[in-house]
């Protein structure tokens, strides 16, 4: 199966695309489009979004129709990253009319996934603009999407946070519970050879003995803008640090001007909505 070029790192599209179609397609049969639709009819369709949104996901979508009829012709007439008007039209396909309504829903449900997390995501950029501060995205992602996922927030303009447990430490209050203090996890996650430490800290008391023992950035979690301007300025550029914990669209503009150098937002992946996006086929 020869798919169109499109490479994530960690993310194998064409392994994707045969488990997706597998699940929806279960003994291999499609039994309404082989019942109704004769096995030489063509349709041509165009995708459309009914919402404004920030599109994601579209090589993806075109996989699925490449990946039941290669010669199917599709025209993209958006990129991934584009924001666009409700009623854009976003993709032009012209092929088998079975593949096409085959793989019709696979191709649907991840466009609108992903662009949904992508716009809620420029949300979020918009309204901390001019401030300095970097919103990033978390692993609150739905367990085997996480890399796509993430590839939305940044086609929302976020920058991606840990991918995993693996490239980064990220102490929180259950190692420090098990260290002892805030000091000593540190100090064993420098003993072990850890580059990035990111050090969850939620009392100003906590700031010093991490810096000292070593922390590479401070997770400043569920302080109020005033907390957070004073933890900044304690810090004083010594590492980056992060407001983490119940940032709100409403909320986030406040907690950008104290001064951090990120946001951490967990509902661009936890709780965006799916964007309104349809395809209308018909025969040629």
């Amino acid at each position: 199966m020869s798919l169109p070029t499109f490479t994530l790192d960690g993310f194998d599209l064409d392994a994707f695309v045969r488990a997706t179609l597998a699940e929806d397609l279960g003994t291999g049969r499609d039994v309404t489009s082989e019942a109704v639709i004769p096995l030489d009819a063509r349709f041509e369709g165009v995708m459309d979004s009914r919402d404004a949104i920030i599109v994601a996901g579209l090589p993806i979508a075109e996989a699925f129709f490449r990946a039941l009829d290669p010669d199917v012709e599709i025209e993209r007439l958006v990129q991934d990253g584009e924001r666009v008007a409700a009623g854009t039209d976003l993709m032009r396909l012209r092929g088998n009319a079975r593949a096409m309504l085959t793989a019709e829903r696979s191709a649907l449900n991840t466009v609108q996934h992903l662009s949904g997390i992508a716009t809620l995501t420029r949300s979020y950029v918009d309204r901390i603009e001019g401030t300095g501060a970097t919103l990033l995205d978390t692993r609150k992602t739905i367990p085997g999407l996480r890399i796509v996922e993430k590839y939305a927030t940044r086609m929302g303009g976020a920058t991606n946070h840990r991918m995993g447990l693996w490239d980064a430490a990220m102490i929180k209050d259950n190692h420090v519970a098990v260290a002892g203090s805030v000091e000593e996890a540190v100090r064993r996650a420098v003993a072990a050879g850890v580059e990035r430490i990111i050090v969850e800290v939620d009392r100003v008391d906590q700031i010093e003995p991490a810096l000292t023992a070593g922390a590479t950035h401070l997770l400043l979690d569920n302080m109020d803008p005033a907390s957070l301007r004073g933890a900044v300025i304690l810090v004083g550029g010594r590492v980056p640090t992060e407001a983490s914990g119940g940032v709100r669209l409403e909320t986030i503009r406040a907690i950008a001007e104290t001064g951090v150098t990120y946001i951490s937002v967990g509902r661009l992946t936890q709780s965006a909505p799916a964007a309104d996006i349809g395809l209308d086929f018909a025969a040629i």
